[in-house]
Order: structure tokens, then sequence, then C-alpha cells
């Protein structure tokens, strides 16, 4: 059955196959960056559940969020609200975002950066160090075993953390087989039916491993979520349109970093 990402997939697939820019030579210029800042670490450190606070200016199912937002301001904000990492979506079409957006993000604070992008070449790795992020995100679901486990193997070799992010066990089994990630992200959006299911994440920790960074991303509306989420064992929420479409971006940050379990 078709998904919404499919043709968002297949936008960038096309661009990737037109891409002549050989790799090597962009990992020559990814080892001449400085170290990136420690994605993982930042979310396994402390004793509160870490919040990766979204640049989102729009969404494929929500429309408009924050099309005019200053990404330097609101990185500003979340980074006063406590946010340990933040994740900036760099996807043009279908979400308003831009590289320009990371590097202002980035520039306006300390923390580190998620390129929360589609990645399906090598060079869409490279380019994510290149812009500055400090982590790649790879979709199971958007990817062969094969491209899983080599740009897996690519983004650690140019400095970079890694967020896998599966759907469901079966995609997990997957990440866990191919990519030995240090971190897994579970989408609780439906493929399907872009719909939320709020107990997606809680039933897939049951199947993560110990020793694994987990992550909990889509559908955290507020404290409840995050404190649920947290009993299931989870060390950190990516959030966006809760966060991004608050009054206080500050406040609404620092409300979801409750204990951990």
């Amino acid at each position: 059955m078709a998904t919404y990402l499919d043709g968002i997939l297949a936008a960038h697939r096309a661009a990737a196959a037109d891409d002549r820019r050989i790799t090597d030579a962009l990992v020559e210029d990814c080892a001449a960056l400085p170290p990136a800042r420690g994605f993982v670490d930042a979310l396994a450190a402390g004793t509160e559940l870490a919040v990766v606070a979204e640049v989102k200016r729009r969404s494929p199912s929500k429309g408009p969020l924050h099309p005019d937002l200053d990404p330097a301001q609101v990185a500003a904000a979340y980074e006063v609200g406590g946010a340990s990492c933040l994740s900036v979506l760099t996807d043009g079409p279908a979400f308003g975002g831009s590289p320009e957006d990371l590097a202002a993000a980035r520039a306006a604070v300390a923390l580190p950066v998620l390129r929360k992008d589609f990645t399906v070449s090598a060079n869409d790795v490279c380019d994510a160090r290149l812009m500055g992020a400090d982590c790649v995100l790879l979709i199971v679901a958007a990817l062969d075993d094969a491209e899983l486990r080599d740009l897996a193997a690519l983004a650690r070799l140019v400095g970079l953390d890694v967020l896998v992010e599966v759907h469901d066990e079966a995609e997990l089994e997957r990440a866990l087989a191919t990519s030995e990630p240090a971190m897994v992200g579970v989408n609780q959006r439906d493929l399907v039916t872009f719909q939320v299911d709020t107990a997606r994440a809680v039933r897939v920790a049951a199947a993560m491993p110990e020793g694994v960074v987990r992550v909990a991303e889509s559908g955290v509306t507020g404290r409840e979520d995050a404190l649920a989420l947290a009993a299931a064992g989870y060390h950190a929420v990516l959030v966006g349109e809760h966060l991004v479409t608050a009054d206080d971006l500050a406040a609404a940050t620092a409300a979801l970093r409750v204990p951990r379990r």
C-alpha cells in the first residue's frame, strides 16, 4: 500500500540520481571539520527525559505551523527551556525547511543538532555533516538493508551520530540487524494513515535491547505524554508541532522534562 513517504522519497531519490558530486571528495571535506557535538551523549546524560526540540515551519498533514519563524530565536528559546538537542527540518517542498535554517539554529545555541530530512544517499549523509549537523536521520522504512548498513557506517566515519527511525517491531529488528544503532527513534505516526498511535512507542519499547538510547517521536502533546514515555523507558522525546506552536516555547519545553525511569 502506498504511504505518504512515497512521493517525498521519489523526489529525493531523483535528486540523488542527478547528483554528480564525488562522495570521496565530500568525505575529505568532512574530515577537515571540527568535531561534532555529541547528540547521543546529550540524550543519555542526566536523570530527566531529554527533549529534542524541533524547528519546523510546516508539515504535510497540518500545513503551516510557524512559517515565518526565526530559526535562531526558536532555537534560543528551546535552549532556555532546557532542551538537550535540536531537530531542524531541511526538506523544502514538504516541510518548508532548508540547510540555512539548520545553520542559523545551530549557530545560536550550544546544543547538538539533528538534520531532519529524508536521507537516501551517501552524499546526503556528507551534506548533513557539511551543513553543520551533529546527527543524521535514517528512516528504516525508506531504505533497504544494504543502504541502512552503508549509510550508518558512513555517518559514523564522517563523525555524525545516527538516529535510526522505526515504526514497529519488524523495522526495529531490521535496524538492530543491519545498522548497529546506538540510538533508535520510534515514530508514532502511521505511514499509511498519517494518524498518530500514542501507544506505539510504549509497545515497541518492550522489544528494545538494553544499551540503546531510545527516542519517542510524534504525538507528544504535553507533560502527560512525556510521563508515559519516560515510564516506558525512553531517554528522550522528539517534539515538533506541540512546541513550535506554543505561546511560550521555553515553558512548553521545560514542561516535558519529567523524571526518567
